[in-house]
């Protein structure tokens, strides 16, 4: 693997590659609290036939921070990756790949693009917005899982999370979660990553730059309230596959319900014993699943 440097419109951006330019690309976009090396465990499984990009994303890493939340609006983020597209795979993607907000970017792509730039898109427990925001709304188990989202929102929580070596986000990082796989050089890298507390507020204001909406347990907030999109312009028509590990407690289970009527082509295949962090638990399942989704015929 090797760590690379560019620019996308005159800002500096930092990926981890491997495998051979001009070959096909497969880019993997991870979320939040991560950086590129959320898919240092996977991309090698690649390298023989694609050129496999795992970028630091938009505030993240060795990459740009922006300095105003509204430069972390979907349509940015998305316009970034479609730019790397264009710039790694001469605007062809085998696959775009990605887990929690790097899912999210990633399915942002997918209804922006061209026709034949994504030829797959792949997806690691994260959330297509329009069923994600309707179990934020409904005031379930999903709302009381996401009150974090309105705490990350607040001012000041990203002096909050950097303080004493950044112990809060770890607690954050690993609430309910198996971490057993976050080793001590692992903590030590997110700790490089993270930087300081301006790198933590440039991750957090992804959060505060979304406009879903998040209800009170036991308050659900009224569909007229919530962002109105068109149905079409919430199309997968790409085949698509998202993994799950079932253990999840960040994202709930229903928050796939009715995915696929967004979509034209959907597999879902789940993990009975991996959560949020499948990536890190299950690295060579993942590879697996994701190798078996590319080569697939029908």
């Amino acid at each position: 693997m090797q760590n690379i440097q560019f620019d996308l419109n005159g800002k500096p951006f930092h990926a981890l590659t491997a495998g051979t330019p001009g070959k096909p690309l497969l880019l993997f976009l991870h979320g939040f609290p991560e950086y590129c090396g959320a898919w240092a465990d996977v991309i090698p499984e690649f390298a023989e036939g694609y050129y496999c990009v795992a970028p630091d994303q938009r505030g993240y890493g060795g990459s740009w921070r922006a300095g105003d939340v509204s430069d972390y609006a979907a349509k940015h983020l998305a316009a970034d990756v479609l730019a790397m597209i264009e710039r790694f795979g001469k605007g062809r993607c085998a696959a775009l790949i990605g887990h929690d907000w790097g899912a999210s970017v990633a399915y942002a792509c997918a209804m922006r693009a061209p026709d034949g730039m994504i030829e797959r898109l792949i997806i690691a427990n994260g959330v297509h917005p329009a069923p994600f925001q309707k179990e934020l709304a409904a005031g379930g188990d999903q709302s009381a899982a996401s009150q974090y989202i309105e705490w990350l929102r607040a001012p000041g929580s990203e002096t909050a999370l950097a303080e004493n070596d950044f112990e809060r986000m770890f607690a954050l990082f690993s609430d309910k979660m198996d971490m057993s796989w976050l080793t001590d050089d692992l903590r030590a890298e997110y700790h490089r990553a993270w930087r300081d507390e301006a790198g933590v507020r440039a991750m957090i204001n992804w959060y505060r730059a979304t406009p879903l909406l998040v209800a009170e347990p036991g308050k659900p907030i009224a569909p007229e309230k919530l962002p109105e999109w068109k149905p079409s312009d919430l199309r997968i028509t790409m085949p698509h596959l998202l993994l799950w590990g079932m253990n999840d407690t960040a994202l709930r289970p229903e928050t796939r319900d009715g995915l696929a009527q967004y979509c034209d082509d959907l597999t879902v295949v789940e993990h009975d014993t991996a959560d949020h962090w499948i990536l890190h638990q299950q690295p060579d399942w993942v590879a697996d699943q994701i190798n078996i989704f590319l080569h697939r015929t029908s």
